[in-house]
């Protein structure tokens, strides 16, 4: 992949920018702070969005614009795109737009910002943090990598090499496999269950228990008709009593209301006076309120140095007030920034002393930590033994129970002769449930026969025995009725004898599968307790490296605090300046609360005054209101008289009597109608649930023959499942060693580029990504003992060889990105600059179509094939570009400029 073209609007400190990117080195060159680093940042922004930023979206827009533009031309696997992003700024929001599209007729469009950075993910095969970590060496972040614990490290390039999907699928498979095993185990319990609820349900007779049901039921529903009838004819003479109770209802509610009316008038008028005695009571107080305001004002005169309390005194005091403030205020924060500086920095080396101290702890704590981890995984190791012993003395007590037994069974058939008993286990069930029904029919046609003989007549025909031919079919009855008992008893023995034959293998069939998870636990134990040993022996050694790191910080952290002591007394000095000039703002702050105490105050009489007019105003009101409503109250109380006449108390008793009558007797026929009402219910539950039974006994036997399919696809699944976890977990180990050894082989050769004549020998990269530099003698050495410069050139060099990894793929060459160095040189002295030159051009050696780097080093200039050269203008604050050939520049010229 390779950028080819980026234009810019309003994006950060760009107003209108174009620029063209061709194959090569490209270097963009400037000054501090003219806007290089947003070019890098604009092309991010346009491939990933959001995700790209380290801060919001409104950042990138450029200061009193409203809109920006980002358009991105790139080339990836011989296919060409235009992506561009629009945002847009209203309401405290902002509106994003993005779109991508082929440019070369191949038809690839997409809309929407996650749509865009989903298929650029899936089309680079990585995703912003890839990028940047496989690519894009940001400025500030060149010792990332080496800074990174192995773990971190080995996350970061799994991913990149997508090995992180095969331990995604490995677990997936592994949850599926625990899945199954719960859904199967789940499966032949629910199994078991069925057989015993089939077997109990057919001991019952739900037929015969149907039929009793169904004729109370009959009987039930004839005396609940007869009395909703009588209850119907109660209903008529309780509601023509009803009728007559309402009409006398009516008046007497007219007569009701017109009181109630009275009642609210006379309340009105009270409620009207009390008001205009508040209102009277609120006057005197809003006087009495005047008065004592007044009073206050004098006294704070003094304070807020006026003469008279009058707004022209207050706004010209206010003035002065401000003029005095301004002074004081400009003088404190001079002096404010003279002590925080010198704060800052006694801080920034305390800070600086204190976190080398915390570092040299944290590794002294490392140390520690990796000692008592070697002693754990000793002791775990020697745990794990005792348990490998402890597992195969069970597996001899297993060994012995089949010896043992009384079937003669060995570990591998003892599963299916359990299945082919609890097979014959079940036909003989079904045996018994089939004799017993004919038994019961048997029995039942016996005791039939035998009530029509003692009645006289025939069991056959029903006619009387003399004259009957048949009245002998008794006896051929009752000889069935002895021989299916015979036969019920004999499967009942059968039965049993089975399920005791049954229980035996079944526990002999869980010896097995413990013998089995045996075997296989001993085997994984033994692996552990090497894995142990080795890694006790690993963390000794590097607990003893990481004390020696930890007293060099200590020296180190001892002398910065000498340093942060002497700013400490430069602030305090600035500090004590501070404080007058505080006190004089506080005295300045006293005076303008006690002038905005008085005009508060002014304030206040004036709202007073108005309190008192409008008072004066709702008493006259009231008091018209009261002279309307006095007049009301006379009408109404005629109007009452007129009615009070009108009401017959003698009709109204006559009728509440008839109708307490009748609602005494819908009382009681109700109870009675409620209690045979329930006895239905609970005859219609019962009739559904002896159905509900018969059906679900139907149902247990359709479910129990499903289930047993189930159970056998499950088994399968689950060797299948298990087959898959161990193929993704073997996969990934094995990617992973070759791409260790892969890893090695480019990070050495990379490493012999810039170092080959120097001390240092090669590099190790361990199975775990720990890296190790060794140097001539064979002394090895943690990368962070390196000089800033060269761990910064030895990040460099890991971050090029992992590119070419990924550039030269697992089964040959893959489209990279472009290799982008953002301020590589800012931990390095001149001498590694040079080494950095060298690195790039071997860079290009090996088949790096396009790199960019941004830089205001005039040495890299010599590795350029294009110059890009930044410029900001500091009237406008806006960046310009401009590209240029760098075999015509002179390179004296350029850092004259």
């Amino acid at each position: 992949m390779k950028f080819d073209r980026v234009r810019l609007a309003n994006f950060k400190p760009y107003g209108d920018a174009d620029l063209r990117l061709t194959e090569g080195v490209t270097v963009i060159h400037g000054l501090n702070g003219s806007g290089k680093s947003s070019l890098l940042e604009a092309c991010f922004f346009a491939l990933y969005g959001s995700k790209a930023l380290d801060g919001t979206l409104e950042d990138v827009i450029t200061n009193g614009e409203e809109e920006t533009e980002v358009e991105l031309w790139f080339t990836h696997d011989g296919v060409s795109y235009r992506v561009e992003r629009r945002l847009r700024a209203y309401d405290d929001r902002i509106d994003h737009q993005c779109t991508l599209e082929s440019t070369d007729g191949s038809d690839v469009t997409r809309d929407g910002a996650r749509a865009v950075r989903e298929f650029v993910t899936e089309l680079l095969r990585m995703d912003a943090e890839a990028f940047v970590n496989c690519a894009y060496v940001r400025q500030g972040e060149v010792n990332k990598l080496i800074n990174a614990t192995p773990r971190e490290r080995q996350d970061t390039i799994d991913d990149l090499l997508q090995l992180g999907k095969l331990e995604e699928y490995r677990e997936r498979a592994g949850d599926a496999r625990l899945g199954v095993e719960d859904v199967l185990e789940n499966r032949r319990g629910r199994l078991d269950q069925l057989d015993e609820q089939i077997a109990a349900k057919e001991d019952r007779d739900l037929h015969g228990r149907l039929n009793e049901l169904e004729s109370e039921l009959g009987e039930v529903t004839d005396e609940i008709d007869r009395y909703e009838t009588q209850r119907e004819q109660a209903k008529e003479t309780r509601d023509a009593a009803a009728e007559t109770l309402e009409t006398h209802a009516e008046k007497r509610e007219k007569l009701e209301a017109v009181e109630d009316e009275i009642d609210e008038i006379e309340a009105s008028i009270r409620e009207a006076e009390r008001e205009r005695d508040e209102h009277r009571d609120a006057i005197r107080e809003a006087r009495e309120r005047i008065d004592e305001i007044e009073a206050a004002i004098d006294d704070r005169l003094d304070d807020a140095g006026l003469d008279a309390a009058s707004e022209e005194a207050i706004a010209d005091r206010r003035a002065a007030l401000d003029d005095q403030e301004e002074t004081v205020r400009e003088e404190l924060d001079d002096e404010r920034v003279g002590a925080e500086a010198y704060r800052n920095q006694a801080t920034n080396l305390a800070g600086k002393a204190d976190d080398r101290t915390e570092r040299a702890a944290e590794i002294e704590s490392e140390a520690d930590n990796l000692d008592d981890e070697a002693e754990a995984a000793a002791e775990a190791a020697d745990e794990r033994e005792a348990s490998i012993e402890d597992l195969r003395k069970e597996a001899d007590g297993l060994r012995e129970r089949f010896a043992a037994a009384d079937a003669d069974v060995d570990r591998e058939g003892v599963a299916d002769e359990r299945d082919a008993l609890r097979d014959e286990r079940g036909e003989v069930r079904e045996r018994i449930a089939e004799l017993s029904t004919e038994l019961k029919n048997a029995r039942e046609r016996v005791e039939e026969a035998e009530e029509l003989l003692a009645a006289g007549k025939c069991p056959e025909c029903g006619q009387p025995v003399e004259d009957s031919p048949h009245a002998s079919g008794i006896d051929e009855d009752r000889e069935r009725v002895a021989e299916l008992e015979a036969k019920l008893e004999t499967a009942r023995e059968r039965e049993e004898d089975l399920d005791e034959r049954i229980a035996e293998l079944d526990e002999l069939a869980s010896a097995a599968d413990r013998l089995d998870e045996i075997d296989e636990r001993v085997e994984t134990l033994e692996e552990r307790v090497e894995e142990k040993r080795a890694e006790a022996e690993r963390k000794r050694e590097s607990a003893a490296e990481k004390r020696e790191r930890a007293a060099d910080l200590r020296e180190e952290a001892e002398e910065t605090r000498e340093v942060a002591a002497q700013k400490r007394e430069e602030a305090e000095a600035a500090a004590e300046r501070v404080e007058e000039l505080e006190a004089s703002l506080s005295a300045i702050d006293d005076a303008r609360e006690a002038v905005t105490a008085i005009e508060e105050r002014l304030s206040a009489i004036a709202d007073a005054e108005d309190e008192i007019e409008r008072r004066r105003e709702k008493r006259e009101n009231l008091e018209e209101v009261n002279d309307e409503r006095r007049d009301r109250l006379a009408d109404k109380r005629e109007r009452r008289d007129e009615l009070a006449d009108a009401v017959d108390e003698a009709a109204v008793e006559n009728a509440k009597e008839r109708k307490a009558d009748a609602e005494r007797y819908l009382e009681q026929v109700a109870e009675e109608l409620d209690r045979l009402t329930e006895r239905q219910e609970e005859l219609q539950n019962a009739i559904g649930g002896v159905k509900g039974e018969l059906s679900e006994l139907e149902g247990l036997r359709e479910e129990r023959e499903a289930l047993g399919e189930r159970v056998d696809a499950l088994e399968t699944l689950h060797e299948e499942t298990s087959e898959l976890e161990s193929m993704y977990g073997d996969l990934r180990a094995e990617l992973r060693q070759r791409n260790v050894t892969e890893l090695e082989r480019t990070l050495n050769e990379t490493f012999e580029l810039v170092y080959g004549n120097d001390a240092y020998s090669h590099i190790e990269l361990d199975g775990e990504y720990v890296l190790t530099v060794y140097q001539k003698d064979g002394e090895p050495l943690d990368p962070e003992q390196l000089s800033g410069g060269e761990r910064a050139l030895f990040n460099l060099s890991l971050r090029c060889a992992i590119y070419r990894l990924l550039s030269e793929g697992i089964e040959g060459a893959a489209p990279t990105p472009p290799l982008i160095l953002d301020e590589p040189t800012v931990f390095l002295d001149s001498g590694h600059v040079s080494r950095l030159v060298r690195l790039v051009e071997e860079m290009r050696g090996f088949g790096v179509r396009q790199i960019i780097i941004v830089s205001h080093d005039d040495e890299l200039v010599g590795a350029a094939d294009e110059l890009v050269t930044v410029e900001k203008d500091p009237r406008s604050n806006r960046s310009t570009v401009r590209r240029e050939d760098a075999a015509d520049l002179d390179v004296a010229e350029l850092a004259g400029d």
